[in-house]
């Protein structure tokens, strides 16, 4: 029977290196195929979801967790939006993309952004966000643990520790980190991650965590809004009752992926994620190639190549060559930096060796 002529097809060898979306296992996909109960009116898609939320404290730690229909950007958008109202002093602490963007979510909100930004190229700045703290008052602060477009894992901890003895609560995007390194979560009081990144299930979900603090300042915000309000979600799994109808297809996926992360065990699974980032970068080396922004600070999840004036370039003959799928830098680095995901599924030698072979024969 012939094709439909809108139909898409994907080839079945094609390698996704990318930083997410990532690669989803076959167990993952089949899951997701099950029958699909109604998660509005059967008891027993709660006692699954409440199960499910179990599963993610083994990742997340003690806090609450909270699973969002929505992709990732979702968690940033609801923490700001659940947190943050007209007259709320916001220090957003940044030094990429991402970090920056906090800012914007605070506007959307009525709060007052104060952005204590680095260069892409340095770390974040504590000396200047200890000044920060010390000259003004805030209720929230928000940071960046990986930032993608760079490939850069930032040290969060020192400033969770300034933070909170300032009694600022914290929002930290963990999207990019979250299940494929130690994430210091106990540390933090809104956590987030989504599924599509280290959890290696498709896009659709955001997973985050709430502390007493964070719920605290929730239930006094009048948040205007339904899908970006974290307040139902505190009781929704004991109540039996989302505030929308939930995303069940994807829960089943998330909750296969999450089995397979717990059953290989995180310290494992962290391990092998740094193997792979180590063998990329080493490859990466004796291509002749430099890290962005530089060896100090690289993520075990992404690595970020410097191509200058070549990234589009490179990036269309690994997939028009070789089938293999990455990704460039984002805004001003866009044709300056090649981005190699080994996230996830993707945390592996054999295919971080097949992506270097491919950049290899490209770059000659």
């Amino acid at each position: 029977m012939p094709e439909h002529s809108g139909s898409l097809r994907m080839s079945d060898d094609r390698l996704r290196m990318t930083p997410g979306p990532t690669e989803v296992p076959a167990a993952v996909r089949e899951r997701m195929s099950e029958p699909m109960p109604n998660p509005d009116v059967e008891p027993e898609f709660f006692a699954f979801y409440r199960d499910l939320l179990e599963k993610l404290e083994g990742i997340y730690g003690d806090d609450d967790i909270a699973i969002l229909g929505g992709e990732g950007i979702l968690g940033l958008e609801a923490a700001i939006a659940s947190l943050v109202e007209p007259g709320d002093r916001v220090l957003c602490i940044a030094n990429g993309l991402y970090g920056e963007g906090f800012a914007d979510f605070v506007e959307m909100a009525g709060g007052e952004a104060v952005v204590c930004d680095a260069p892409w190229r340095e770390p974040l700045d504590l000396e200047a966000i200890e000044s920060h703290l010390a000259a003004d008052s805030f209720d929230v602060a928000t940071m960046v643990h990986c930032e993608t477009p760079t490939g850069v894992l930032n040290d969060i901890e020192p400033i969770l520790e300034v933070l909170d003895d300032h009694d600022v609560i914290s929002v930290v995007d963990a999207v990019s980190s979250l299940g494929g390194t130690p994430v210091p979560t106990d540390k933090i009081d809104v956590c987030l991650g989504a599924s599509q990144k280290c959890f290696s299930a498709p896009p659709g979900l955001t997973v985050c965590s709430i502390s007493d603090r964070a719920w605290d300042k929730i239930e006094s915000v009048e948040t205007p809004s339904l899908y970006t309000d974290l307040e139902p979600w505190r009781d929704a799994a004991e109540e039996e009752w989302f505030p929308y109808t939930h995303l069940v297809s994807n829960l089943y996926g998330l909750d296969t992926a999450t089995d397979l992360l717990l059953e290989e065990g995180l310290e494992h699974v962290f391990e092998r994620h740094e193997e792979a980032a180590a063998h990329c970068r080493d490859r990466a080396a004796d291509l002749g190639l430099s890290l962005y922004p530089d060896e100090a600070r690289p993520s075990p999840t992404v690595t970020a190549l410097e191509i200058p004036g070549r990234a589009q370039a490179v990036q269309s003959a690994m997939a028009d060559d070789h089938d293999i799928v990455l990704a460039t830098g984002l805004g001003d680095l866009s044709d300056d930096v090649l981005r190699i995901g080994h996230m996830g599924h993707n945390a592996r030698l054999d295919r971080v060796d097949r992506t270097m072979d491919a950049l290899a024969a490209v770059l000659e």
